[in-house]
C-alpha cells in the first residue's frame, strides 16, 4: 500500500486523532470495515483513516449498501465508492438490498428498515472477514440533531444520551466530536469528491426540518451554541447512565429469579420493593437481555409491564415489538421471545391480556393497528367540505388542520394521561373520564389516543381535546376515522 496523505493538514485530523486516543478506538493490529455511503461524512471517514493506516497498522475494507431507493442513483453512489476504494487499493464490499420490500415485510419506518439492513450488512462483512471494528461517520451535528428528535419522540435518557463514541467495543465513530462545516471544509481543502444526495434537503422528513430549519433557528434566536450544548448534555446523560447502570446491576441479580434458555424471570415482589424509577431500568434490562436491544421498546411498553407487575391480575401476557412476551404467573414476571407474532388472544381461562402499542404517524397516510385490528384513516379538507359533524358519530373526529403538526403519535391509555375534553376549560385525568364514561377496564387498555407534540388531543372513540376542535376561524380541517374490525 503507498504511503497515503502526508500533506494533509487540517483540524479535522487533529480532532479525529483526540477523539481516537481520548475513547481508545483503534489500537495497533486493527482491522476496520469502514461504512461509505458516498457521501461528505463517510468519504471523509475513509479520507481520515487512511492517514492512520501506518500509525495503527490498520487493516481497512470499505464496505457499501445500495439501497435501492434512489434508482439509478444509487448504482451511481456504488460505482462512486468502488473508484474510491480501488485508487487506494483497498478491498471494497457492495451489496444491493431493498430496503423497500424489507420495511413492507416488517411494517417497519424506512428509516428504521434501512438501520436494520445496514447494520445486518456491516455485521456480516466483519464477521465474515474477521474484522474487529465497524467505522461510521456520524458527527457532532448528527448528535445534535439525534437528541433533539429523541426529545421531540418522548425519549427517556438512553434515548436523550446521543449517539455512544464507541458502542460495544466494536463500532467506532471517529468524526463524533468534528461538525459538518468542519467535514466540508476538509474535503474541500483537498480536493476531494464526494457525492451529495439531495434527499437530505427534503424537509418532509422530521431529521431534515431539524437540521434545516429548527437548528438554525435556535442558532439565530436562543443559542448561538446549541449543537454544542446538545452534545454537552448527550454527554452528561450518557455518563450518569453509566453509573446508574452499575447501580441497578445488583438489584437486577436481586430480583432475577432465573435466567436459562431465553427466558428471565423476575420477582413481582422485589420489583414491588423497589422504586418505580428502577422498576423501569430493571424491566429494561430484562427485555434488552432477551431482545438484544431497545429498539421499537417504548416508554408504553414499559410502563404496561408495571401496570402488569402492580394492578394486572395474578395471571396475565403483555405482548411487546419483535415477539417479546412478558408474562405475570403469580409472584413471576417471565420475559420470553417467541418464535411467532405474537396477537392479542382471547385465553379460555380467563387470564387477561394487556396491549402495548405506539406508532409514529409521519403524514396524513392510513395505519393499521395489528395489536388490536383496527384503521386510521385521515383526510385533509378545507372548510367548506366539513360535513355535518353531529352526523359523523363517536368514532370520527375533526380537528383544526392548521393547530397541528405531523409527526402525530398513536398509543394507548397511560397512567397519569389527561386531557381538556370538548367543551371543557380545565384538565381531566383520563382515567377519570373513563370511569365517568363507564368504560371497562379491558377495554381502556385498547383506546386509541392520539397525540401532537406530545399533548393529547384525542381519545379515540370518545372525546376530542378543547384545544384542537374546528372553530369559525378555522381553514382547514383534519379528518380521523378509526374503524374497529
Amino acid at each position: 500500500m503507498p504511503a497515503l496523505h502526508k500533506g494533509y493538514n487540517s483540524k479535522l485530523l487533529r480532532a479525529v486523532e483526540q477523539t481516537v486516543t481520548t475513547y481508545g478506538m483503534l489500537k495497533p493490529g486493527d482491522s476496520v470495515v469502514v461504512g461509505v455511503s458516498g457521501g461528505p461524512d463517510s468519504v471523509a471517514l475513509f479520507h481520515v483513516l487512511l492517514t492512520l493506516v501506518s500509525r495503527f497498522s490498520l487493516r481497512l475494507k470499505v464496505a457499501h449498501l445500495n439501497h435501492c431507493l434512489r434508482q439509478n442513483n444509487s448504482d451511481k453512489d456504488a460505482e462512486f465508492v468502488a473508484s474510491l476504494a480501488g485508487r487506494f487499493d483497498i478491498p471494497c464490499y457492495i451489496q444491493k438490498s431493498d430496503v423497500r420490500k424489507y420495511q413492507l415485510e416488517h411494517k417497519l419506518s424506512l428509516e428504521e428498515a434501512a438501520r436494520r439492513v445496514r447494520h445486518t450488512f456491516l455485521n456480516k462483512v466483519a464477521e465474515k472477514n474477521r474484522f474487529n471494528k465497524i467505522a461510521l461517520g456520524h458527527h457532532f451535528d448528527d448528535n445534535a440533531e439525534l437528541v433533539l428528535m429523541n426529545l421531540f419522540r418522548g425519549s427517556g435518557p438512553l434515548g436523550i444520551s446521543g449517539i455512544p463514541p464507541v458502542r460495544d467495543g466494536k463500532i467506532i465513530r471517529p468524526l463524533i466530536q468534528s461538525n459538518r462545516s468542519e467535514i466540508i471544509d476538509f474535503l474541500d481543502k483537498n480536493g476531494l469528491k464526494y457525492i451529495s444526495d439531495t434527499s437530505n434537503r427534503d424537509t418532509r422528513f422530521l431529521r431534515n426540518r431539524i437540521r434545516h430549519d429548527l437548528i438554525p433557528l435556535l442558532k439565530t434566536s436562543y443559542n448561538p451554541k446549541i449543537s454544542q450544548s446538545l452534545n454537552r448534555l448527550a454527554s452528561i446523560i450518557r455518563s450518569e447512565e453509566e453509573w446508574i447502570e452499575d447501580v441497578i446491576h445488583p438489584l437486577f441479580e436481586k430480583a432475577s429469579v432465573s435466567i436459562q434458555d431465553g427466558q428471565i424471570a423476575l420477582s413481582v415482589s422485589i420489583l414491588n420493593g423497589v422504586h418505580v424509577a428502577a422498576q423501569r431500568r430493571i424491566i429494561r434490562k430484562a427485555i434488552s437481555k432477551i431482545k438484544g436491544d431497545l429498539r421499537r421498546i417504548s416508554f408504553t411498553h414499559i410502563d404496561s409491564a408495571i401496570d402488569l407487575v402492580e394492578y394486572g391480575p395474578t395471571y396475565g401476557n403483555i405482548d411487546l415489538p419483535d415477539c417479546i412476551r412478558i408474562q405475570r404467573k403469580g409472584d413471576v414476571l417471565v420475559f420470553s421471545r417467541e418464535k411467532n407474532r405474537l396477537r392479542n388472544m382471547d385465553v379460555k381461562s380467563g387470564r387477561s391480556e394487556l396491549l402495548a402499542f405506539e406508532y409514529i404517524i409521519a403524514k396524513p397516510e392510513p395505519i393499521f393497528i395489528k395489536e388490536f385490528s383496527a384503521h386510521i384513516k385521515f383526510t385533509e379538507m378545507g372548510i367548506e367540505n366539513l360535513p355535518d359533524l353531529c352526523g359523523s358519530g363517536q368514532n370520527t373526529g375533526f380537528f383544526d388542520r392548521d393547530a397541528l403538526s405531523f409527526p402525530l403519535v398513536l398509543r394507548n391509555f397511560r397512567h397519569g394521561d389527561r386531557f381538556t375534553p370538548l367543551g371543557m376549560t380545565g384538565t381531566q385525568k383520563i382515567k377519570k373520564f373513563f370511569i365517568d364514561k363507564k368504560v371497562p377496564r379491558k377495554e381502556r387498555i385498547k383506546c386509541p389516543i392520539l397525540l401532537c407534540r406530545g399533548k393529547i388531543i384525542w381519545v379515540a372513540g370518545y372525546r376530542i381535546d378543547e384545544s384542537v376542535k374546528v372553530k369559525p376561524s378555522t381553514k382547514n380541517v383534519l379528518k380521523v376515522e378509526l374503524s374497529l374490525a
